[in-house]
């Protein structure tokens, strides 16, 4: 399958993405590390999933699907192989939503830690915000570029 840049990032990714919102929901631990695994053999490798994905499912409170991907990652060792792609700003809880820079600073240290990586190949807004300066939010995706611990950004929905 044909690849193309995303943006200016300098990321080479393929025309289709797999949608992991299904990771800790629909598809359990084995069912979506097979899926996972049969992405990288038909030579797909990008992955999109969000901190809150699958919150509405009875029992999850968000953060599953990086949980699962994160948990494939540790055990398949193929972290280089595969571009991830993930959300912040949906609801997560009380105080966690929005798109200010001190709650993107937890924000994505909660999905590092999730994801069991230290970096994050495009990370995005998922939601407007509109109690935050467009201009913070910029800069606080601009420091994590900085940090290493995003690689490129992007906005959702």
């Amino acid at each position: 399958m044909g690849k193309r840049e995303l943006g200016r990032s300098g990321i080479q990714v393929p025309s289709l993405t797999f949608g992991g919102n299904v990771f800790g929901w629909t598809a359990d631990e084995a069912t979506s590390f097979s899926l996972l695994d049969a992405l990288l053999d038909h030579q797909l490798n990008f992955i999109d999933t969000a901190d809150i994905y699958s919150s509405w499912a009875p029992g999850n409170h968000g953060g599953e699907s990086e949980t699962v991907i994160g948990n494939w990652l540790k055990k398949s060792g193929k972290r280089d192989r595969v571009i991830i792609a993930t959300k912040v700003g949906k609801p997560m809880g009380e105080g966690k939503q929005g798109l200010s820079p001190r709650y993107i600073q937890r924000a994505v240290e909660d999905s590092l830690r999730r994801l069991q990586t230290d970096y994050i190949d495009l990370y995005q807004s998922h939601d407007d915000d509109r109690d935050t300066p467009l201009a913070d939010t910029l800069a606080a995706f601009d420091a994590l570029i900085k940090a290493g611990k995003v690689w490129a950004i992007g906005a959702s929905n």
